[in-house]
């Protein structure tokens, strides 16, 4: 049978159970309103998800679903480990931290937690790591796992890289390099363009004309490809100084970032320009850098502290994006987005080691972990700072 046949066959058989669950839950239930007002997509999108836990137990036990199972254990863990962060939360602290951990969703204390693990790996990565990340070993590509019948060494548990560089010091250093450079890579843009918005909204007449126009300028560029050419560019002028490339980086994407943090701060600052306590402000005589930094961005903490988290994600993936084309943190520094692209190799060695495949998943996920961690935690600010109730 072809492909097309058992297609349309499994979406007969599916439609059918759904129809056969909503009839038979009415017949006994009675008719209650659960199944008596089901609509008929309601019923399918049960019978979906019935097939999805069948399916995924059944990959589960299969023999070669390794990488499955490694997902499953870790979802596992970390949604314990968040729970018990969350519990640990509640009962040690201040009144404070206390009543915040009651009211914190397990979504946003498996941010925090991993957002927290990620600025200790990031902060003492010169204690944690076992080598440094630019140490170059005799044995090149050694395969992870540790056993040498299996082409491993026990001085590296993960491995080494085509060079002979320790994958889990760099690893761990990445932490360091990847989201420290973001963090302040995010921290120049909300600086500038917070400042520049802030600026337009009090000021406005035909300085909020010329930064709206140019911002607009800015942003109808798309800013991966505008990023990519500007890197390039720099990287001509900076030649073989290759520090002077990851800072040219840094003041590029912060420009172009900046331009969001400008909208939103002039947004949010013509909101609050209009009220009476800045108009007191003025007639008292209070000057411009007042206005700004005692009226103004006081009453803008809660948006711009929603914004920097996602900021903080979009310039963490551009940098990623930008080293994994070869344009962003340069070597010896070691980098997530770097270590995606040469570690790639190693998936030609899964008959020999099947954890050699999983060692470019390591640096992808962990960009992908603490993408999912910062927009957690993001939600929930956003959550408490609109006044919403669960």
């Amino acid at each position: 049978m072809s492909g097309w046949a058992w297609a349309l066959l499994s979406l007969a058989g599916s439609l059918g159970l759904a129809w056969a669950f909503r009839a038979a839950g009415q017949l006994a239930t009675g008719g209650r309103p659960l199944f008596r007002d089901m609509s008929y997509g309601t019923a399918y999108g049960y019978v979906l998800g019935a097939a999805a836990v069948i399916g995924a137990a059944w990959l589960y036990l299969q023999p070669g679903a390794m990488f499955f199972r490694w997902a499953v254990h870790g979802f596992a863990g970390f949604a314990l480990a968040a729970w018990l962060f969350r519990l640990l939360g509640r009962h040690v602290g201040t009144a404070s931290t206390r009543k915040l951990f009651r009211a914190m969703p397990l979504t946003a204390s498996f941010g925090l937690l991993t957002i927290l693990v990620y600025a200790v790996l990031a902060i003492f990565a010169v204690w944690i790591a076992p080598y440094e990340q630019a140490e170059v070993f005799a044995r090149p590509n050694v395969l992870p796992g540790g056993n040498p019948e299996t082409g491993g060494d026990p001085m590296h548990p993960l491995g080494t890289d085509q060079i002979g560089r320790d994958i889990l010091s760099r690893l761990v250093f990445g932490a360091q390099n990847t989201v420290g450079i973001a963090f302040a890579t995010t921290l120049l843009a909300f600086l500038l363009g917070g400042t520049l918005g802030f600026l337009a909204a009090t000021l406005q007449g035909w300085l909020d004309q010329v930064l709206g126009r140019a911002v607009d300028v800015l942003m109808a560029i798309p800013s991966l490809i505008f990023a990519l050419l500007l890197m390039t560019i720099a990287s001509a002028w900076a030649g073989s100084e290759r520090w002077l490339l990851t800072l040219y980086m840094v003041l590029i994407i912060a420009l172009i970032d900046s331009t969001r943090v400008f909208r939103l701060a002039r947004s949010v600052g013509m909101n609050i320009v209009v009220m009476d306590y800045i108009e007191a402000a003025r007639l008292r005589g209070e000057g411009l850098g007042y206005l700004i930094f005692r009226e103004i961005l006081p009453n803008a903490i809660a948006p711009l502290l929603a914004e920097f988290g996602l900021r903080f994600c979009f310039v963490f993936l551009t940098i990623a994006s930008l080293s994994f084309l070869g344009v962003g943190i340069q070597p010896p520094l070691a980098d997530w987005g770097t270590m995606v692209r040469d570690l790639a190799q190693f998936i030609n060695f899964a008959q020999f080691s099947p954890l050699a495949a999983a060692l470019p998943l390591m640096a992808a996920g962990a960009i992908s972990l603490l993408t999912v961690a910062v927009n957690f935690l993001v939600d929930w600010m956003l959550h408490r700072s609109s006044g919403l109730k669960e």
